[in-house]
């Protein structure tokens, strides 16, 4: 029988394999653990993170609302920041890397929250 971490690390493998992020369209990788979440632009041709935001700064930055305490909430606003980002750096598309993560739940909010916020992938 084959292991969570396993599995993750395969699917993780198979979704880099795929994609490359550049100065121009970096990857937007997301990385989820239990308590927290975080998205992070990366431009791969130097091995560079652009931009990176976390729950911890959505709740610096006091965004509430009365279904914050959600998580797939708080994703959501962290697809919204990291977008929010990325324009203020004239950075208009991306490359979506859900880090071995099936898409659905904290890791599909994170996406439609950065594609509201005006990202393109």
């Amino acid at each position: 029988m084959l292991s969570k971490q396993w599995k993750q690390n395969w699917r993780h493998r198979r979704v880099r394999a795929k994609i490359f992020g550049t100065a121009q369209r970096p990857r937007l990788y997301v990385f989820r653990s239990n308590k927290h979440i975080y998205a992070q632009l990366i431009n791969d041709q130097v091995a560079k993170i652009i931009t990176t935001v976390s729950d911890f700064e959505a709740k610096k930055a006091k965004i509430r609302d009365k279904n914050f305490t959600k998580k797939i909430n708080i994703a959501f606003k962290i697809g919204e920041l990291i977008a929010q980002k990325a324009l203020k750096k004239e950075i208009k598309r991306a490359v979506f890397d859900r880090g071995g993560y099936k898409y659905h739940g904290k890791v599909k909010a994170v996406a439609e929250g950065a594609r509201k916020g005006g990202l393109i992938f």
